[in-house]
């Protein structure tokens, strides 16, 4: 089948829950991928920071294969060694004690939630259940992480959400010390908000969360679903700062492209959940856990992690030059791999523009184009991503936007699949 016929069938039997291209990929190898009707593009979506070692690395690809011919499920009645191992990695990473497997970013975040809330349950402390949340935060689609997302518009027909939520802004300190109160048990934040438009805690505001919540007992937990593992050239966004959480949520490149998502906790608070307390038929499965555990080793191995912030350091100064040329570009932000162009008008007709020249990028908060290629990317495709988004830009300026037919209309950016 080809692009419109994959799209045909695609329209009749599926949920309308996406605002998809008109392209299908069938194939991918490295940061290219193949449409069903065999057009090449540069993938700077990569999933939406999830395929970090590209496309069909061999590693990932072999590892796979393996564990698929060894086991690839059996319940978490019985211990799983992928995802011990998977578990000993993580820990020897971030530096905290404890792990638990699930299968998305929403899902860890979720089960941060709750752990959260029945640690301070545990201290003797059942009214402090509130937890507070950032401005443009992204969390996830369950009820639980979507009363965490401060975002209206991903919570419209779904009300009423789960209480005991409540928002402050990004960056602001006051805002913070005053919204907190006796009740509240925890703060989530994003070190880097992607969604919610490529946000960079500033240095001194991410230091003086974590001292202000260890004065006043509350947990810390970073959400690195979208920023960790490698991608802002750091293993973690968090180290930075020079800062720790208590809690830390994982998932997206965690498993190179098999679902996977993880949580961290300090030993005190891990020890807050108990058999029955909290669970999944999926997390931790081997096939997931040997594909985490192959694309961890294979970031290290081959320096992923020094890649990301040597070619993100240069796919932003190629930015900046573009912001400097056109005066539509607002503002160029965010760390390593993981960089957002803001504009003063719609991001996704130009989304559209550059997918017609051979580039995949997405928007985030309507006018954010969002760039997040695999840490494999070289710098020869850094330049061609750019050099497209060149040509674009500049039919912009000249009010000719090239594209599909489409480019006069304001869809609403991709988002987070949850």
């Amino acid at each position: 089948m080809g692009n419109s016929e994959i799209k045909s069938r695609g329209e009749r039997y599926l949920f309308n829950s996406y605002a998809r291209a008109d392209i299908a990929l069938l194939q991918g190898r490295g940061v290219r991928v193949w449409d069903a009707d065999g057009r090449e593009y540069l993938d700077f979506v990569a999933g939406i920071a999830v395929n970090a070692l590209g496309h069909c690395h061999p590693r990932l690809v072999a590892a796979i294969a393996e564990q698929a011919g060894k086991l690839i499920h059996c319940s978490n009645l019985y211990w799983i060694e992928p995802q011990v191992l998977l578990g000993q990695a993580l820990v020897e990473l971030t530096g905290l004690d404890r792990a638990f497997f699930c299968n998305s970013g929403t899902e860890a975040n979720e089960a941060a939630l709750k752990l959260a809330r029945k640690y301070a349950y545990e201290k003797g402390q059942p009214n402090r259940y509130e937890i507070i949340a950032m401005e443009h935060s992204f969390h996830g689609r369950t009820m639980g992480s979507l009363a965490a997302t401060a975002q209206d518009r991903f919570k419209g027909g779904f009300e009423p959400l789960v209480p005991g939520f409540r928002y402050v802004p990004f960056n602001d300190l006051s805002a913070l010390r005053e919204a907190l109160s006796p009740e509240t048990c925890a703060v989530i934040l994003e070190p880097l908000q992607g969604e919610g438009g490529v946000y960079v805690a500033e240095p001194e505001y991410l230091k003086a969360v974590v001292g202000l919540c260890r004065e006043r007992d509350v947990l810390v937990i970073f959400d690195e679903v979208q920023c960790g593992m490698g991608r802002t050239g750091a293993w973690f966004a968090y180290q930075h700062y020079g800062v720790r959480p208590d809690i830390l949520t994982l998932a997206k490149a965690l498993g190179g492209g098999m679902p996977i998502g993880a949580m961290l906790a300090r030993q005190e608070v891990a020890e807050a959940c108990r058999p029955g307390d909290h669970g999944s038929t999926f997390g931790g499965n081997p096939l997931a856990c040997a594909a985490a555990l192959a694309t961890v080793q294979t970031i290290r191995e081959e320096g992923l992690v020094e890649n990301a912030a040597l070619q993100g350091a240069s796919l932003r100064r190629r930015l900046e030059e573009l912001a400097a040329e056109f005066p539509f570009v607002r503002q160029v932000r965010g760390l390593g791999l993981l960089l957002g162009v803001e504009l003063s008008l719609p991001g996704q007709p130009i989304v559209r523009a550059c997918e017609s020249r051979g580039l995949l990028i997405n928007c985030a908060a309507g006018s954010v184009l969002r760039l997040v290629p695999p840490l494999v990317v070289s710098r020869g495709e850094i330049d061609r991503a750019v050099e497209i988004l060149r040509e674009v830009f500049s039919e912009v300026e000249a009010g000719k936007l090239p594209g599909d037919g489409r480019q006069g209309e304001d869809k609403p950016c991709s988002r987070a699949g949850g």
